[in-house]
């Protein structure tokens, strides 16, 4: 099942204000009927009481109009045509209003689906939408993504409105089955983010993500174990990040090397001061140095492989080569450079 991005009021709270509306007008002509009760005759001849105000006001509003209780006096007469007609047709509004809007939302729905299956392409599916999952979709959108090319796969319904909140597709099912990545468009994908909460099942999605694609879409997973890396690129995925082994790394390097923390938690952390980014080298770089140049470069990516500074084949920067290079992240220099 596809859930779309949450709208603003739900079908539930807008159901709940037209039935509070309608129960707002059989009150306010109860009250009226009941005030002006003499007025009114019943088929008992005893005298409305407020049950038999009730029951008018209902019979009334619905337009059944059984008649075996009739406004007798001039003025009660007159209660039913300024206000108990007009209530009457304003109940109908409210009823035939709720059933319209419940079949508009329904095609509005259908319109939506039907839109996104034609134009979803070079999408990126997030598998998992516990906390990995969040922080790449965070990142993914820090780089300029766009939400709309964004598909979250789940099964947790919590975790589902979590995404669709955040105005997110989602598509609720387990991504270790095909016909769930199918709904995802996975063939049509520009990558998958494996961010599943156990290695066994990270291991499978990307079995299943190879053998839909044939190795065309890139695979991006996550492990706990460094053991299951070699397992899992052997499944299909192009890279593999190892958390506990990252962590581990961070906690040394918070007691050797504090400082080192600081720097690394400021490069991963948005907004804060630093942050790793990557671009095209611009044409009056090429032939250059990268350390001649005024943003700070700490790698090339040539021909799709990482070249360090270190490394003789970096000395010169070549057409076609990804700077990567530390930027200035802070707000205010993002304001600046508009």
């Amino acid at each position: 099942m596809i859930h779309f991005p949450a709208q603003r009021r739900g079908p539930l709270s807008a159901l709940s204000l037209r039935l509070l509306a309608a129960l707002g007008l059989v009150l306010a002509v109860v009250a009226a009927v009941y005030l002006d009760r003499d007025g009114y005759r019943d088929v008992n001849e005893d005298g409305l009481t407020l049950l038999d105000c009730f029951y008018y006001a209902v019979v009334s509003l619905s337009t059944t109009g059984y008649g075996d209780i009739t406004p007798a006096a001039p003025s009660a007469r007159l209660v039913n045509v300024l206000f108990v007609t007009p209530a009457r047709v304003l109940f109908l509004i409210i009823l035939v209003g709720t059933t319209l809007e419940v079949l508009t939302e329904q095609y509005r729905t259908g319109r939506r689906l039907s839109r996104w299956r034609r134009t979803v392409k070079d999408h990126v599916i997030i598998c998992g939408y516990g906390t990995k999952g969040r922080s790449a979709v965070s990142a993914l959108l820090e780089n300029g993504l766009d939400r709309s090319r964004i598909v979250v796969v789940e099964r947790s319904g919590p975790a589902l409105r979590q995404a669709t909140s955040a105005g997110l597709v989602a598509i609720e099912g387990s991504a270790t089955r095909s016909s769930v990545l199918e709904e995802a468009h996975i063939r049509t994908a520009k990558s998958v983010i494996i961010a599943t909460d156990s290695d066994d099942a990270s291991v499978l999605v990307a079995l299943t993500v190879r053998q839909l694609t044939a190795g065309q879409v890139r695979i991006i997973a996550a492990v706990r174990e460094a053991e299951n890396a070699p397992l899992l690129k052997q499944s299909g995925a192009h890279h593999v990040i190892v958390s506990s082994a990252t962590a581990g790394r961070l906690l040394g390097l918070s007691t050797s090397a504090p400082p080192l923390i600081d720097v690394v938690e400021d490069l991963l952390t948005p907004g804060q001061g630093m942050a790793l980014a990557m671009r095209s080298a611009e044409r009056d770089e090429v032939g250059r140095s990268p350390r001649e140049l005024e943003s700070l470069v700490i790698a090339l990516v040539r021909r799709g492989k990482v070249v360090t500074l270190n490394d003789r084949a970096a000395a010169v920067i070549e057409t076609g080569d990804m700077l990567v290079h530390v930027r200035d992240d802070r707000p205010q220099a993002a304001t600046s450079a508009h």
